[in-house]
């Protein structure tokens, strides 16, 4: 039994002592192999000139628009547009019937010829003497209304049609021909396109940088890359009590008619001088609760092949305003760093690194949607 149990424990300590003696191994290969590096892209940071500017979400409209309807009852008898089409103002766009009424203004046109003939007849033979001052009076009183009866009617029969009030474009066709409309029933749309408004809201904080006058842009998702140049036209004399937001409207610029009412837009308002700022990408920067970092790319000696060691190096950042895909950096970068801008994820301070700059993340001031 004390021989068995003696070959027991040779064994076992023999089976343990060979698992120890590998793991020793093993960490002394590892601790000779170093870290491994990680491969990164990376930019060097540079001063870049930004105009400051106010920011926010308008809604276009029209600087005329209106819903052309009619003030009287009837039924259609003319439709003398096409849908679409740009029309000068004082156009005739829909006649509704109108014989009854164009007969009633002839009738007191002709009545109002006769008390105009039987006013001046009466004239001369008052000069003559032939007819009393009441007589003379009478006429021209008569006169007077039957002149004013077709004024009234004339204003009938121009109720029975509509014409463009300004030069515009047409929408959708709302009628047709021989429906019975009633008065205010919607026609069609006119909307001038060009200028064109914008009305977005901006902080009260801000009323003491913007003033009429100021250069205004604005792009929109429908028209990727292209801007619309405008300025600020009116400043809403009263704040939002709710919101204390000011109400501002800019005129833009819109020759080719693509900004259409209704439409939202990004405006952005030019306020005071252009800025130098230190700016870098905003994947190139870590927040964290206690900081925001970035790892710098620096050189510890070199390699067997004579080649820079690379390592990172963390370092502790400010960051200021952001625009696009870039953000302002106020410390904690000097001009011509090298800085990550992406796998940081897997670097720690002294991290060999390997740059790899066929990819790079988008840094870009104004990023525009793109289809894929």
């Amino acid at each position: 039994m004390l021989i068995m149990l003696i070959a027991v424990g040779l064994v076992l300590g023999g089976i343990f002592g060979f698992i120890a003696f590998k793991a020793h191994l093993l960490k002394q290969f590892l601790a000779s192999q170093g870290q491994p590096p990680q491969t990164v892209s990376t930019m060097r940071a540079g001063y870049q000139e930004w105009l400051p500017k106010l920011g926010a979400v308008g809604s276009l409209r029209a600087v005329r628009g209106a819903d052309l309807s009619l003030e009287v009852a009837g039924i259609v008898e003319k439709i003398l547009f096409r849908q679409g089409e740009d029309v000068r103002a004082g156009t005739l766009l829909v006649q509704l019937r109108a014989h009854d009424d164009i007969a009633r203004l002839q009738s007191l046109k002709a009545a109002a010829e006769l008390a105009r003939i039987t006013y001046r007849r009466d004239r001369e033979q008052y000069l003559a003497k032939a007819v009393s001052r009441q007589t003379l009076d009478t006429d021209a009183a008569n006169l007077a209304q039957a002149a004013a009866n077709v004024e009234q009617q004339q204003a009938l029969v121009d109720k029975k049609a509509i014409r463009a009030p300004f030069d515009g474009r047409l929408g959708l066709r709302q009628v047709d021909l021989g429906q019975y409309l009633n008065a205010g029933t919607t026609v069609v749309t006119l909307q001038a396109l060009d200028p064109i408004y914008v009305d977005f809201f901006l902080p009260q904080q801000s009323l003491g940088e913007i003033q009429t006058g100021q250069a205004v842009t604005a792009h929109t998702d429908a028209y990727p890359g292209q801007v619309f140049q405008g300025e600020l036209s009116v400043i809403n004399p009263k704040v939002d009590n709710s919101t204390r937001n000011v109400q501002l409207r800019a005129t833009l610029k819109n020759p080719q008619h693509r900004l259409l009412p209704g439409m939202y837009a990004m405006v952005a308002v030019g306020v005071g001088r252009p800025r130098r700022y230190l700016t870098l990408p905003l994947t190139a920067i870590s927040f964290n609760p206690y900081g925001s970092t970035v790892y710098l790319v620096k050189e510890q000696g070199k390699d067997e092949k004579g080649n820079a060691r690379l390592i990172a190096q963390q370092s502790f950042v400010v960051t200021g305003e952001t625009r696009g895909d870039q953000v302002a950096v106020l410390e904690g970068v000097k001009e011509g760093d090298v800085v990550v801008t992406s796998g940081q994820i897997k670097l720690r301070n002294g991290t060999p690194i390997v740059v790899n700059n066929s990819v790079q993340p988008s840094d870009n001031p104004n990023p525009r949607p793109e289809e894929e």
